[in-house]
């Protein structure tokens, strides 16, 4: 019955965001402000298929510890599930992301109008100092600006070290960085067919405010991260009788 219901999200879940990415193309031509919230409505009825087929809705936790301004959103990466949730959480935010995915057809157009903040890779320092250049811009427009820091989906249990692209950000910016503990890899899985109806948890930890040195915010970001979502995995393979 899984199986089946994971096929069928994913026929659905494509043609859904083929369609979408069709009958939006007028939008491109409009401010950002009405295309926010387009991609809003958007993301929104991707979540809607994943709870409705694929049996995969979450829970949000934590949410007092969002600051009432802009601030920077650390988040834990395991699945494609958060790319979606983080911007529908976020109304506003603007995404870090690599440059390729700007190359896309079509779709790539998208995320360029509601300005994320492309990084090439390749570009070594000069890549940090201008996503540190295009931060201090969003973060000055009051949008927040959501970012992945260990740069690609992690599974549960792995581990992966953090780049420094967030320290970079968190001492060139005055502002709290959230970090964000979750746990999707569980129910909708890096590169995985299958997808395995339950909710997905995702836990807005204590803000780190501004002003503490490099190193100390690093491992501060990482301990409190990978602390609670250790602490929700384990809950999760708990209830499930492993």
């Amino acid at each position: 019955m899984i199986a089946i219901r994971s096929f069928l999200f994913l026929i659905l879940f494509y043609a859904y965001m083929a369609l979408m990415c069709i009958i939006s193309v007028p939008f491109l031509f409009m401010p950002r402000n009405i295309l926010r919230y387009v991609a809003h409505y958007w993301l929104g009825g991707c979540l809607v298929l994943a709870k409705y087929i694929a049996g995969i809705d979450y829970k949000v936790i934590g949410k007092e510890n969002l600051p009432a301004d802009a601030a920077i959103i650390a988040a834990k990466h395991q699945s494609a599930w958060e790319t979606l949730a983080m911007h529908y959480l976020h109304f506003d935010s603007a995404y870090v992301l690599k440059k390729e995915l700007l190359s896309i057809p079509l779709f790539g157009r998208y995320l360029s109008r509601m300005g994320c903040v492309a990084v090439d890779r390749k570009a070594g320092a000069s890549a940090l100092k201008d996503m540190v250049t295009q931060s201090h811009t969003l973060l000055n427009d009051n949008r927040s600006l959501v970012i992945f820091p260990q740069g690609t989906r992690t599974a549960p249990g792995q581990d992966r070290p953090y780049h420094p692209g967030i320290a970079g950000l968190y001492t060139q910016n005055n502002v709290a960085v959230v970090p964000v503990a979750l746990n999707s890899g569980q129910f909708w899985g890096r590169n995985a067919f299958r997808k395995t109806p339950g909710t997905i948890t995702i836990e807005y930890l204590e803000p780190i405010q501004p002003g503490l040195p490099r190193r100390e915010f690093m491992n501060l970001l990482k301990e409190r991260i990978e602390t609670a979502n250790t602490r929700i995995e384990e809950e999760i393979i708990e209830n499930r009788g492993f």
